[in-house]
């Protein structure tokens, strides 16, 4: 898998992204940002959703993106739905997936068709605290330090190969919503670094290692 492809002397391709969304869209708004600032060295050639009213939806059509939704209410279960989703992101021959606040599992028919090109973020420090909980988790348990984690998606629930990660302190007046909100700040600023990595490099996974050449 190579970001960059080029058959004799044909310059290569601009890398190209999908963007899956759920909600706002800021980790979105992040990514289309930097496209504009040219701090990232690829193209957002669609966005996602699974939810007609997703406020991110806005974002990409304000930056002139396409947009497209799969509810999964509109399907008879989970397989088709999933493979429904897949057939609409390989309709824009994505080299990157980028699952940015997309809040359904992704299954089989999109894991399969885009093997190890789904990036997804999460905010704790990988392994620990997976799952939509993590923030509260870790208040909970009482750690000092938390943070966000860049990966990829596998068939697990946050369990695939980590890209990067970034560490934050937990301070005595944090509660659930200013912790998160700290993350989501260290959170996009990583995602828009690792995208532009990837997009840069011939990415290489063995195993649980990600090799950049």
């Amino acid at each position: 898998m190579s970001a960059e492809e080029s058959v004799g002397a044909v310059a290569p391709r601009r890398p190209r992204i999908v963007v899956l969304i759920s909600g706002s869209g800021t980790n979105l708004q992040a990514l289309l940002d930097a496209c504009r600032d040219g701090e990232l060295t690829a193209d957002i050639v669609a966005v996602g959703a699974d939810r007609t009213d997703a406020a991110g939806l806005h974002r990409a059509a304000t930056s002139g993106v396409p947009t497209f939704v799969v509810p999964p209410a509109d399907f008879t279960g989970r397989q088709a739905w999933d493979e429904a989703l897949a057939s609409q992101i390989a309709l824009f021959e994505p080299t990157w997936v980028v699952s940015a606040g997309f809040m359904r599992i992704l299954g089989a028919a999109v894991l399969s068709a885009f093997p190890n090109r789904i990036i997804n973020t999460h905010p704790a420090l990988l392994p620990s605290f997976p799952g939509a909980h993590a923030v509260s988790d870790a208040l909970s348990y009482g750690v000092k330090v938390t943070g966000c984690t860049v990966h990829l998606i596998d068939q697990g629930v946050d369990t695939g190969p980590v890209l990067a990660q970034r560490s934050l302190r937990i301070e005595p007046e944090d509660d659930e919503h200013t912790l998160h909100e700290r993350i989501k700040e260290v959170e996009r600023e990583l995602l828009v670094e690792v995208v532009d990595q990837l997009c840069r490099h011939t990415v290489h996974v063995v195993g649980r290692e990600v090799k950049l050449t």
